[in-house]
């Protein structure tokens, strides 16, 4: 699904010599590296605070930590995501929210949303799901209305832009009040191993979650707030600092393969290729189709068999997950998610893709469906 090795070749010797060169300072855990990629992330993001962290998930536990929510507190999210986004609020014993989905985009449905707050909801966190933006101008709204945080879920979007309706251009994960990203390796910008950050514009929210990521000190042995042990080592960082300058280079190559695939796919009734809203560019951490009328279970099989990697994200929604059961669940309030959990379809989206590559993927799936 991703070529990360030969994504690495083509940045070998900047790598290789970061990477040496944090061996010799010695300087392992919050040395200059981490220290210097936070600032020219923060310069990327056009955010005033970015705090690294171990890695994507401890950085959405942290995030609502900081935020001082309260055991019992209801916490809005989407039902069609990872389960790092729930796993957290359950550990923090909040209560888990689950909406549906938009079909089109398959970010949070703002009706949905809407219908499920109540006294006890805090906060909304929207994930933006497989590289574009959540109906963010639309989420502020509510979350305003009902006095609520917002936090971002930035794990599949880095990098993408959202407009709202005056023409302010945000980047993803700086428009709550704070947002969450992951640097695992398959990301948009992956480190070399497990890696996070959080994002914010709120002066005392930063403060509080920078003490927060290190056992709760500002100062040695002096623990002024409950934390957790959770930082960016400073040899992710030093990947980091490398690749952070080519982003917008690997998001613009995976929309050139995400427009290869969409008119390759164009005749074909059968397919939906990946729809994007008009408030928001696309990073395609992940390129997903709806199938229609077609066996997507023996399609997943048939290309692993030919050695076509692809992938179902996600097979089971999280209401029907055995960790996250609900009784006030109705199966009739998820008829998107649980129609997209049987419908879509993930294919190689990445860098190093190359059109040849393509030609194969799509020739494959359309044999099968054109035979089935």
């Amino acid at each position: 699904m991703v070529d990360l090795h030969s994504q690495y070749e083509k940045i070998q010797p900047q790598i290789d010599k970061k990477v040496i060169d944090v061996i010799r300072s010695s300087a392992f855990i919050n040395g200059p590296e981490v220290k210097s990629f936070q600032k020219e992330l923060e310069e990327y993001l056009q955010v005033k605070h970015v705090i690294p962290c171990g890695n994507g998930t401890d950085a959405l536990q942290i995030a609502m930590m900081g935020l001082g929510l309260e055991q019992g507190d209801e916490i809005i999210t989407a039902d069609f995501t990872f389960a790092a986004t729930v796993e957290v609020i359950a550990i923090l014993k909040l209560t888990p929210i689950l909406v549906d989905v938009e079909k089109d985009t398959f970010n949070m449905d703002i009706e949905a949303l809407k219908k499920v707050i109540t006294p006890k909801t805090k906060a909304i966190v929207p994930v933006h799901l497989f590289g574009q933006c959540a109906n963010m101008e639309a989420i502020l709204k509510v979350a305003k209305e009902h006095n609520l945080y917002v936090i971002e879920d930035t794990a599949q979007a880095i990098g993408a832009d959202y407009t709202f309706s005056d023409g302010t251009v945000k980047k993803a994960g700086t428009i709550g009040n704070v947002g969450t990203t992951s640097f695992f390796p398959s990301k948009n910008l992956g480190c070399y191993g497990d890696g996070g950050a959080i994002f914010t514009n709120d002066d005392d929210l930063a403060h509080v979650i920078r003490g927060m990521v290190n056992h709760g000190m500002y100062k040695r042995y002096y623990h002024d707030v409950i934390g957790v042990n959770s930082r960016l080592d400073s040899m992710q960082a030093a990947v980091l600092r490398i690749k952070l300058p080519y982003l917008d280079d690997y998001c613009k190559a995976r929309l050139e393969a995400a427009n290869y695939y969409n008119e390759a796919f164009a005749e074909c009734d059968q397919i939906t290729s990946p729809v994007t809203s008009d408030f928001t560019t696309h990073v395609f951490h992940q390129y997903t189709l709806k199938l229609k009328n077609v066996d997507r279970n023996a399609l997943n099989k048939y290309l692993l068999e030919k050695g076509i990697p692809n992938a179902i994200y996600y097979p089971v929604p999280l209401h029907l997950q055995k960790a996250y059961a609900d009784s006030r669940y109705k199966e009739e309030n998820f008829k998107i998610t649980n129609e997209l959990v049987e419908t879509v379809i993930s294919l190689p989206i990445h860098t190093e893709l190359e059109k040849e590559q393509q030609d194969i993927i799509v020739k494959t799936i359309l044999e099968f469906i054109k035979t089935n």
